[in-house]
Order: C-alpha cells, then sequence, then structure tokens
C-alpha cells in the first residue's frame, strides 16, 4: 500500500514538472517556452455559399483551443505565434450514389484557407488550405443537421490547425 502511495506521489511530481517546463503538455503541444502570445484572427467567409454564423463560430472554437490547451497569452496582433486565414469553400454535394441514381448521403464540406507565422521560429511558418467534411442522409433537408455538422467539422478543423501549428509531430 505504501509502496502505491509513493508511486502515485512520484507520477505526480513528474507529471507537474513536465506540464509546468513549457516545452511539453499534457494536451500534446510542443512550444518553446520564450514563446508566450498568440494572436488569432478572425476568419471571414469568403466562399460562394456563406453560412452567417460560421465565421464566429469557427474563430470562437480556434481561439478557444489555443486559450484551454495552451498557456499562451491570446493578443490582438503582433503574437508570437500570428494565425490568420480565411474561409473559402462551403458545399454540400451528394454521395453514395444509389441504383436509382438518387444519393443514399451528402456531404456537407468547408475549407479554410490557413496563414501560420511563428516570429521565433519562421521555418515553421506555412500557408495552406485545410479542409472537412460531415456526411448527412439525403433524406435529411440541410438546415436539420446544419449546426451540427458545423460543430463537428469546426472541432476537426480547429484540431488539425492545432496539430500543425504547436504539436509539430
Amino acid at each position: 500500500m505504501k509502496q502505491k502511495i509513493l508511486s502515485s506521489i512520484f507520477l505526480i511530481i513528474i507529471a507537474t514538472a513536465f506540464s509546468g517546463c513549457g516545452i511539453y503538455s499534457f494536451s500534446g503541444a510542443s512550444i518553446s517556452p520564450d514563446t508566450k502570445t498568440i494572436s488569432i484572427h478572425y476568419f471571414p467567409n469568403r466562399a460562394s455559399i456563406v453560412q452567417p454564423s460560421l465565421s464566429q463560430s469557427f474563430t470562437e472554437a480556434l481561439r478557444d483551443k489555443f486559450m484551454s490547451q495552451t498557456r499562451l497569452d491570446l493578443v490582438a496582433d503582433d503574437g508570437d505565434l500570428d494565425i490568420s486565414g480565411e474561409i473559402v469553400s462551403y458545399s454540400t454535394q451528394p454521395v453514395a450514389i444509389q441504383g436509382n441514381d438518387a444519393a443514399a448521403l451528402n456531404r456537407l464540406t468547408i475549407t479554410v484557407k490557413v496563414k501560420f507565422i511563428n516570429q521565433k521560429d519562421p521555418k515553421q511558418n506555412f500557408e495552406t488550405p485545410l479542409s472537412r467534411f460531415a456526411q448527412y442522409e439525403s433524406s435529411r433537408n440541410l438546415k436539420e443537421v446544419e449546426d451540427q455538422l458545423i460543430k463537428q467539422i469546426n472541432t476537426e478543423l480547429v484540431e488539425d490547425i492545432f496539430n500543425r501549428t504547436v504539436v509539430n509531430w
């Protein structure tokens, strides 16, 4: 019993040391200790189909992820890390065509163009489009499932951006 308690205390001390060192966190983020701030700019919707709340919900999800999973301070401009971009595509299309030429499923796809600038390590800078999609039954109207699909796609896109910018796998 005493051995178990000592092992538990040791693990807690090790976990605290690693999460507090500024290099590694349990979210998987690997951020240099001299990187203190991040700027995450509003992502305007430049897609040909504009879903009114998409820009706001995506930008807020991205900010929330970095605020909850890193020790970085959010600043309006000139952060050590700077993320900007735009929503470039919002589309739905049929997939899984059945024998009667009707689609069994439809796919909602969202594409964002992301620009990342690392003031401390410019070799990590990038600009790239990222896309994610979610499928829904063609018997359902997009408006019925749209909020849920957007939330799912936003979560996946935010995770992709987080991994690409600070996890460095």
